[in-house]
């Protein structure tokens, strides 16, 4: 790896005269600080100037009241481990605060449930204030401030929950509790609160602060200490909107990262006051550029006013203004998405495990392992998967497949990004090749929670990694190594071993399918378990040919055609509904009762990457014109999705079938922890969106239930095959449709966030509660509530729509890499 970071600093030094020119990145303060991170080999600075909650601290406050008024611990009492005191030794106020602290260490080894044991902590501690019933109703914000005196503690955060008693809403939800991470920096105040418009706060009983003792970093202390100060409840002036699709009062929506010189360029308003025109504005010298009329446009979801300024292409940088609001900077150039792709590799980087990141931890969980076969494996490599510690092998395969289509895509136009782009690449490569057992077993993914301290022996060794052969994960492996060996050509013996591993893996998957056919999907936790029998055949021909385009052995190819037919018959070719005759979906299986989406982790991409490698692989092949017309079949599918969103451009989740629930073995898997009553719950949710026959309905937002919500890894793989399909078709308005799921991600979106900590402008705090807050984070996504059928994003910073998701930024890289 040493070799590797030497090089990335030779290609610096010799292309700096070009750089000097042309810019790393088209914001110059990111350009240096990649300078100063060695070229993210430390993590690039928080900038939290632009972020929501600083942008919500700005918020007009027009009356407030104190929590307490006693000076002393009166109200408050202490669970878990640890002390509560009332202490003067830190303070914002004229009184006292009140501290909290516990021990970062039990002596005892953590314990989880018995299904899953090692997804542990070592416990909890925290403080919580009775309230007594109290009617907050004319309150919508709680303020605060918490000093964190942790010795030694690179991350430190604590969780805010409010408890409220009372029956669920006219809507049918429960929204008497809520927990909220509040990511802090060490050994200062941190000013804080939560905007709670949204919780039913008639009967407020006690709000709690509190966190779990997840063991020691390399770092880390003996103790953790919170100071808390000033708490107090608020009312604020136009608080933000938290769900449906009309964006809030005197709002402007639009992509913060900014829009691409030739590209459409819309943004959606809503305000009161304007003259029905908007001009846009050059920030360098404070000219109009550009003047345009408001636009009305009536949707599917509501009627909307709409700035038009795609004939403007001049790069640059500038502001929209209606009225008397206008946006902060945002820029028109045809490398826009640079600047979101060096913060999302510097997320990523941050994620590693089993590396010493500055700033966030040292080398860790190198002793949690794998056992099979009288062997064992360390488990440290790869990325963390989410805000906790665990590890998805698999995952490690889909984001390190992205980074190297990234290096791809990147290597003739911005160098010293695309050799960043594979060096990470290898990082991930090497986990993947490190936790084969050779016999088709592989370390496959481990829940976790816990810091350990390196050393075995000790109480904190794991050794309960799940291991398994499973055709569908060694196919998939299979494509990925061989798209590595096509890539890697600096290390002639990795492509060779590349290669051998590739055909291997290939063929243990397929003793494996000969076996047992599709299925084998044994833990439920890992993201595989929803793959459909149609994805895993597409799985199969994708692999197939790349182990064909990569060794021009011709038994590659026979298996890529054969496999593929079952992916086919598979797909809708009749026309569902009278107005836009909706075609061209698949179906699980050839059975066609179930429909393929998702509702977290998705590939829907495999279906047209499968497609359309066929179709350069073998072009004279006799079933061309099959492959090719399931693309434009599958294209014009998500063209019609498209519509039912505007004027928004998030693709909708898709077509579903009434009777879906049926299927028991399908649902359960797509649906994780059911209860028995969800198939009515899913009627309910489908009666919420479109109606398209008696049997079908059209979704904007996935059916979801439980905890495993957020549609961006689901967007942005439905954009990914839209570039996809739009790239071999040549057709300009797929492309459009996969670069709207960007712009959405980045802030035109109802909400007007960006979600991509430090990109664009207004962006949150995420659940990230073990690395902290990282430069480039993505969450799992915007979600909808309950049965209801429209966004919903909510300030309350919780899992997982909120929690930071390697697959995110796994598919962000991999949809810009089209372009």
């Amino acid at each position: 790896m040493r070799k590797y970071i030497v090089i990335i600093i030779f290609l610096f030094l010799t292309a700096l005269p070009v750089f000097a020119q042309q810019g790393l990145t088209t914001d110059k303060e990111l350009e240096k600080d990649i300078i100063r991170t060695g070229v993210i080999h430390s993590p690039l600075e928080l900038d939290d100037s632009k972020s929501a909650e600083t942008i919500g601290l700005q918020k007009k406050i027009l009356y407030s009241e104190l929590l307490s008024k006693t000076n002393d611990l009166t109200g408050w009492t202490q669970h878990g481990f640890g002390n509560i005191s009332y202490s003067t030794e830190k303070t914002v106020s004229e009184k006292g605060s009140i501290k909290l602290s516990y021990p970062t260490y039990t002596g005892k080894r953590a314990k989880g449930s018995p299904s899953d044991p090692d997804y542990a902590t070592y416990g909890h501690a925290g403080i919580s204030f009775d309230t007594k019933g109290a009617d907050w109703e004319k309150f919508n914000r709680i303020a605060f401030y918490i000093y964190p005196d942790c010795e030694g503690a690179r991350v430190v955060n604590i969780n805010l929950s409010i408890e409220n008693r009372h029956t669920p809403d006219k809507e049918g939800y429960n929204r008497q509790s809520g927990s909220h991470l509040i990511n802090l920096v060490n050994k200062q105040w941190n000013k804080c609160y939560l905007d709670i418009d949204e919780y039913q706060r008639d009967k407020i009983m006690k709000i709690s602060f509190g966190a779990s003792l997840k063991g020691k970093d390399r770092t880390t202390g003996d103790s953790m200490i919170y100071y808390f100060d000033k708490i107090e409840l608020q009312q604020i002036e136009n608080p933000e909107i938290i769900s449906g699709w009309t964006p809030g009062k005197d709002k402007i929506i639009y992509s913060t990262s900014g829009y691409l010189s030739g590209d459409k360029k819309t943004a959606i308003i809503n305000i009161d006051k304007h003259n029905n025109s908007f001009v846009l504005i050059d920030t360098q010298n404070n000219k109009l550029v550009f003047a345009g009329k408001i636009k009305k446009q009536k949707t599917t979801t509501g009627e909307f006013e709409i700035l038009d300024f795609s004939d403007f292409k001049q790069a640059g940088s500038y502001r929209l203004k209606v009225g008397e609001i206008i946006t902060p900077p945002f820029q028109i150039d045809d490398r826009i998405w640079d600047n979101s792709l060096w913060r999302v590799l510097n997320f990523i980087f941050c994620q590693r495990c089993g590396y010493p990141v500055p700033g966030k931890h040292g080398t860790c969980h190198t002793d949690l392992c794998s056992k099979h076969d009288g062997k064992m494996i360390s488990y440290a490599g790869g990325w963390h998967d989410a805000g906790d510690l665990s590890q998805q092998t698999l995952q490690t395969g889909d984001v390190t497949f992205a980074l190297l289509e990234s290096y791809n895509n990147l290597k003739n136009k911005n160098e010293l990004l695309a050799a960043r782009m594979l060096e990470e690449a290898e990082w991930g490569l090497e986990f993947i090749l490190r936790n084969r057992y050779g016999d088709g077993y592989r370390a496959s993914s481990m829940g976790l929670l816990i810091w350990q301290d390196g050393t075995f022996g000790t109480l904190d060794d794991i050794s309960s990694v799940r291991v398994q052969n499973i055709s569908f994960d060694n196919f998939l492996y299979a494509g990925y190594e061989a798209y590595a060996a096509l890539t890697i050509d600096r290390d002639p013996m990795l492509q060779e071993y590349l290669t051998n591993v590739a055909k291997e893996d290939f063929r243990f998957a397929l003793e494996r399918h000969k076996k047992d056919g599709f299925g084998g999907f044994l833990h439920f936790y890992e993201h595989s378990y929803n793959t459909s029998e149609s994805q895993y055949m597409a799985t199969i021909s994708w692999a197939a040919s790349m182990l064909y385009k990569l060794t021009k052995d011709s038994y590659y190819a026979l298996k890529a055609t054969e496999f593929i037919n079952y992916t086919l018959d598979c797909q809708r070719k009749e026309p569902i509904g009278d107005t836009d005759k909706i075609k061209g979906f698949f179906y699980c299986d050839k059975s066609k009762k179930v429909i393929v989406h998702y509702n977290h982790q998705s590939r829907e991409q495999i279906y047209m990457q499968a497609m359309t490698l066929l179709c350069e692989t073998q072009p004279n092949h006799s079933d061309y014109k099959k492959w090719e017309e399931s693309i434009r079949l599958y294209g014009d599918y998500l063209k019609n999705l498209t519509k039912y969103t505007a004027p928004y451009g998030m693709i909708a989740s898709g077509v579903y079938h009434i009777d879906e629930p049926k299927d028991e073995v399908s649902f359960q898997h797509s649906h994780l922890f059911t209860s028995g009553n969800e198939a009515k719950e899913f009627v309910k949710q489908l009666q919420n969106g479109v109606r398209l026959d008696n049997e079908h309905y059209l979704k904007r937002f996935p059916v979801g239930f439980g905890i495993f919500n957020g549609n961006n890894a689901v967007l942005l793989s439905m954009g990914k095959a839209a570039a996809i399909c739009g790239n071999f078709l040549k057709d300009e308005e797929l492309l459009q449709i996969g670069r709207e799921q960007l712009y959405w991600v980045v802030g035109k979106n109802p909400f007007g966030q960006s979600m991509i900590y430090g990109e664009g402008y207004n962006y949150p705090q995420m659940d990230t509660f073990s690395s902290g807050e990282m430069v480039g984070e993505m969450p799992v996504g915007i979600r909808s509530l309950g049965n209801e059928d429209i966004p919903y994003w909510p300030p309350t910073n919780n899992a997982t729509y909120k929690e930071v998701w390697i697959t995110s930024a796994g598919k962000w890289l991999t949809l810009i890499a089209e372009y």
